[in-house]
């Protein structure tokens, strides 16, 4: 019998795989049963990748190109960071509103020939030739058209054209319109500031918080400014009037808080509305009082007779020569109206002599007299939170020729609002304040005073100022009740290379109540026309005068000073106190 050859001994399974298969499939598991649970988990991980492409096709189907939707949300979120700018009172002066704006999508779009037809018939004013090359590159994102009127976007969206789209875009609107554009300024189509304080704000960090993604609008506070805009409008409206009246080339106006510098009403004519920015690119359209630079005439006398005053060698009652001409080589200075003998330095600000002037800064010296108005900020580009401004224009040789007609107003070109604060100094107590148009306290306005001229000299400044409201060139703009005292100015202005008696720029600056001042007023008509009732005359007196009175009268009541009457003449009020006080 023989014997059967023994089976093949299966290989030993390593104990690290029994290990294993122990733990994921138990003992005495029925391969079937693996195979079907294999196959199911098969099943399970094919249907869960469907549903993902599933559910991401209905998104692109609802929400548009997601990589466009946040892209432009992104830009979204940019654009709405702009926070309100209010008067000081609270009233809006710019704020945002949504707006909805036309893009669209190249790649989505099926027949492009068929969108630009039906696009162009909705929105005539659409460019068909930059609508094509718009549609027809290769982006995923094109703007066609920013800020559209929901009826538009009504019946767009009634086209049901694939691959065009809307996004909600915040448009800066100014409800006040033209009435302080060029001190609020403008933005561009991006909501980004291009000038006056719109600007201001994105070169003060608001620009960096949009791109930082920081900036929404829950967390911006609105920007207050010293602008009282009832004010604004009275002086608006009185120097429209003017402009009018007067048949004027251009009319500006400030008012000026003397303690603290605060600007509460700027004007400047002809103005524009924000709101419609193409107006804004027209040359006479530009803010005269910080970008323009102009020789102020005659108001600048304020600044000649405090240097004399403030240095000592001169007094109210020193003489000074004024019986003909003033004669320098070859030029000549003359008085408009001479009287012929020699004139206190009170009459020389009361009559507004010329060669008393002259003859006021020649006994001071070029070199004082180039630091007392270095000193007063006349000399150096004025700087606010206003971007626009322009830097004086001074004699590069500063001889005594120019000393003497400087002293009048003449051969120095600045800012009005450069001005303004000079004058300020010289009658608030002889402090230099930097103007602002944001809100600012007394005592803020103190710790960056500094002390340019003495108290006593300021107390005579306002004293003149006063006289010549009494007896002087500044009469017609007495209103009753408010002590109101000023001077005035006319420049004629530079016609090929010389001057012209025929067009002049006029100037008025007064201050209320010129015992106490707290506001000081500048009006400017430039080139004013002769009328029958100014006696053909163009001089400041008979036009710019009577409108700062009309504009004080108006105001007076809303800056809440309270009107006093029967108060005795300057020399018992204000010289009396003032010599009573040293």
């Amino acid at each position: 019998m023989t014997e059967q050859a023994p089976k093949a001994a299966r290989p030993t399974e390593p104990w690290r795989q029994r290990l294993i298969r122990s733990l994921l499939y138990g003992r005495n598991v029925d391969r079937s049963a693996k195979a079907r649970a294999r196959v199911g988990f098969a099943i399970l991980a094919f249907a869960a990748i469907y549903a993902v492409i599933g559910g991401r096709l209905v998104m692109f189907a609802i929400g548009a190109d997601g990589h466009a939707a946040r892209r432009t949300a992104s830009q979204d979120r940019i654009a709405t960071a702009r926070p309100d700018i209010v008067d000081r009172n609270g009233v809006v002066l710019a704020t945002d509103v949504k707006s909805p704006s036309l893009f669209g999508e190249p790649r989505r779009i099926i027949d492009k020939d068929e969108a630009i037809e039906l696009l162009t018939a909705t929105l005539p004013d659409l460019d068909t030739g930059e609508v094509r090359q718009r549609l027809a590159s290769k982006k995923g994102f094109v703007w066609l058209k920013r800020e559209i009127t929901p009826k538009q976007q009504h019946d767009i969206h009634r086209l049901g054209i694939p691959g065009i789209g809307f996004l909600r875009e915040n448009k800066r609107v100014y409800p006040t319109g033209a009435e302080v554009a060029h001190l609020i300024g403008l933005v561009n189509i991006d909501n980004q500031g291009i000038a006056g304080m719109e600007k201001w704000l994105d070169n003060n960090g608001l620009a960096d918080l949009h791109r930082a993604g920081f900036a929404t609008d829950r967390l911006q506070r609105p920007v207050e400014l010293s602008i009282d805009l009832r004010v604004e409008h009275a002086l608006r409206d009185e120097l429209l009037k003017a402009k009018d009246k007067y048949k004027a080339k251009a009319a500006s106006g400030l008012v000026s808080n003397v303690k603290t510098g605060e600007i509460v009403a700027m004007v400047s004519l002809p103005d524009f509305d924000p709101n419609n920015p193409k107006e804004a690119h027209d040359p006479d359209r530009i803010n005269r009082l910080t970008t323009g630079v102009y020789e102020m005439g005659s108001t600048f006398k304020a600044l000649t007779l405090a240097m004399a005053l403030d240095s000592g060698k001169a007094n109210l009652n020193t003489l000074f020569d004024a019986r003909g001409a003033l004669h320098y080589g070859k030029f000549a200075i003359h008085d408009t109206h001479p009287l012929g003998r020699s004139i206190t330095l009170s009459e020389v600000f009361t009559f507004s002599s010329n060669v008393g002037a002259a003859r006021v800064a020649l006994s001071q010296g070029v070199e004082a007299h180039k630091a007392f108005l270095r000193k007063l900020g006349q000399l150096d580009r004025l700087r606010t939170e206003l971007p626009e401004s322009t830097s004086p224009i001074v004699p590069r040789r500063w001889g005594e020729l120019n000393t003497i007609t400087i002293a009048f107003g003449h051969g120095l070109s600045v800012a009005p609002l450069q001005a303004v604060m000079g004058i300020n100094a010289v009658i608030n107590g002889g402090y230099l304040i930097p103007p602002t148009f944001l809100k600012r306290t007394e005592e803020e306005a103190r710790a960056m005073a500094k002390k340019v001229v003495r108290t006593e000299t300021s107390d005579k400044m306002r004293y003149l100022m006063r006289l010549n409201a009494e007896i002087g060139t500044a009469k017609k703009a007495d209103v009753k009740g408010y002590y109101v005292g000023g001077k005035t100015g006319t420049s004629e202005k530079v016609v090929n290379g010389r001057y012209s008696k025929k067009q002049v720029l006029n100037s008025f600056t007064a201050i209320m109540p010129a015992d106490n001042p707290q506001y000081q007023i500048l009006i400017m008509l430039d080139e004013p026309k002769p009328l029958p009732e100014t006696h053909g005359f163009i001089t400041s007196g008979w036009n710019a005068v009577p409108t700062g009175g009309k504009v004080i009268a108006r105001i007076g009541p809303l800056l809440g000073v309270e009107p006093r009457f029967d108060l005795p003449p300057s020399d018992r009020l204000i010289l009396a106190a003032s010599r009573g006080s040293q």
